[in-house]
Order: structure tokens, then C-alpha cells, then sequence
């Protein structure tokens, strides 16, 4: 194992899809490698964490509707556990069902599990051609795009501001969700400030609520503001929020912590 920075891209397989990267690579520098393969990791959180803090964490952001999550989106994993075991599971390979998935477990450990240190990835190949269209912030229209057969890649209200749709794929496809998005929700087209705007204040979110789409509405009224993710069901708030887990999820949690690491290392 090396004793330096663990940031560097091992192995890029473009015709499968797929990479293997260290956990300290930044997300910036692996999105600018892949870019010159016409290919990406489709993960767009706040800022520019590491990989490792990408999984840690299970961070996502607006894409999260079309490409999922972190979870979704890693398929090898390689960990140092609290006692300097190193364990690995998946493979290199999208459709890999080799070993105990160690990489589903230690989604949103935060680092309670052991320390990530490599990490296969899917990617994605990049659009040709991408849009945005907003309209005004309302929960039935946003409701109303989930059920049409729209694809869009991200489905958020800006509360109070706006709904926003982002649509990638081929030019004529794009011009044709457009078209579509439009005569549905009304709305315009609007630039990529809209996502960086967004982006920002999810970052200074100090809690996150889960919901489920139904009750959209009423999560809505009881925020000033929110940064929401229709279809998953998460709303990003300006104040913390209780830990929302049943006592049982959080003893379950505890007891598989107290397995992988016995001594506390990494308490």
C-alpha cells in the first residue's frame, strides 16, 4: 500500500464502462480524465469531495434522479479495516456478484467501518447536448413530470423559487423533452447557474428530511426554503433535523459497527 496520496486513476476500461480509481482522487480530476473519452461518473454533489467521501458519505445531487446514488453507481470496493485487515469485494465488471458486497455496506458509513482506499466506478458517456427548464415551484407540476413519459436526469424544486428539470441525451432528443417539459409545466429555458445556485445551497443545508412523494405539499409548507429532490423523496433544509431512524436501525447499525470494528479504532 502506498504511503502517499492515494489519488490516482489505476485503470480505465472505456469500452466497458467502467474505472478503477484510489478513495483521494478528487471528483473534479477524475470527471476531467474521463471527459477526454467522451465518458463520466454520473455523481454531481456540492463542491468537490474525494471519491472516499463520495461513498463515506453517499453524497449525490441533482442527477441522482436519472443515475442514482454513489451506491448505484460503485461496483468494487477495497477497505483497511480498524484491526489493518484489507478486504475487498465486486470486481471491475458492472454485472459482478463475486463476493460479500462490502461496497453497499460502507455507502454512508462515514468512515465507522473502516478506511476506503480503491473503488471501481460504472460511468456513463457524456451528452451531446444538455437543457434546463424552470418553471414556477409548484408540486403538482413536478408530480405532473413523473408521471408523463419525460426523462429527465434531475427533478428538483428550489423552494420557494422554481422547478427544475435538466434534460441530456442526443440534440434531437433534447430539443424534443423541451418541447414537451414546456407544454406541460410552462416554463423557460434557463442556464447552468440555475445547478450551481442549487448546488450551494445544498452544501450549506444544515439538515435533510425524507419524504415520500405524496407528501410533497405538505413538506413544502413547512419550509421557507428547500432544495428537493422530487423523486427520491429528500428535501436538503436550512435547520438540523432529528435522526429520523427507528431505534431498531440504529442498534442494527451499531451491532454490525461492533463487527467490523471490535476495539473502537475508528469510533
Amino acid at each position: 500500500m502506498s504511503d502517499g496520496p492515494l489519488d490516482r486513476i489505476l485503470e480505465h476500461e472505456a469500452g466497458d464502462l467502467t474505472c478503477t480509481v484510489e478513495a483521494e482522487i478528487h471528483l473534479s480530476a477524475l470527471r476531467e480524465a474521463l471527459a477526454r473519452h467522451g465518458q463520466m461518473l454520473a455523481l454531481d454533489p456540492p463542491g468537490d469531495p474525494t471519491l472516499g467521501a463520495c461513498l463515506a458519505a453517499n453524497l449525490s445531487g441533482p442527477r441522482r434522479h436519472r443515475y442514482g446514488t454513489m451506491r448505484d453507481l460503485v461496483i468494487g470496493v477495497m477497505v483497511v479495516l480498524g484491526d489493518g485487515t484489507i478486504a475487498s469485494s465486486g470486481g471491475k465488471v458492472v454485472k459482478n456478484v463475486a463476493g460479500y458486497d462490502l461496497a453497499k455496506l460502507f455507502c454512508g458509513s462515514e468512515g465507522r467501518l473502516g478506511r476506503v482506499v480503491r473503488l471501481s466506478l460504472r460511468l456513463h458517456p457524456v451528452s451531446e447536448a444538455t437543457a434546463t427548464v424552470v418553471a414556477p415551484a409548484d408540486p403538482g407540476r413536478a408530480l405532473a413530470v413523473l408521471r408523463t413519459g419525460l426523462t429527465p436526469s434531475a427533478v428538483d424544486i428550489h423552494w420557494p423559487d422554481r422547478l427544475a428539470l435538466l434534460f441530456e441525451g442526443s440534440a434531437r432528443a433534447v430539443a424534443a423533452q423541451v418541447k414537451a417539459a414546456r407544454e406541460l409545466v410552462g416554463g423557460e429555458p434557463a442556464g447552468e447557474e440555475v445547478w450551481a445556485e442549487a448546488a450551494g445551497r445544498q452544501a450549506a443545508a444544515e439538515g435533510r428530511i425524507s419524504f415520500a412523494p405524496g407528501t410533497l405539499a405538505a413538506v413544502l409548507s413547512a419550509e421557507k426554503e428547500a432544495v428537493v429532490r422530487v423523486a427520491a423523496g429528500v428535501a436538503y433544509v436550512a435547520h438540523p433535523v432529528a435522526d429520523p431512524r427507528d431505534p431498531a436501525e440504529i442498534a442494527l447499525v451499531e451491532r454490525i459497527r461492533a463487527q467490523f470494528d471490535p476495539a473502537g479504532v475508528l469510533a
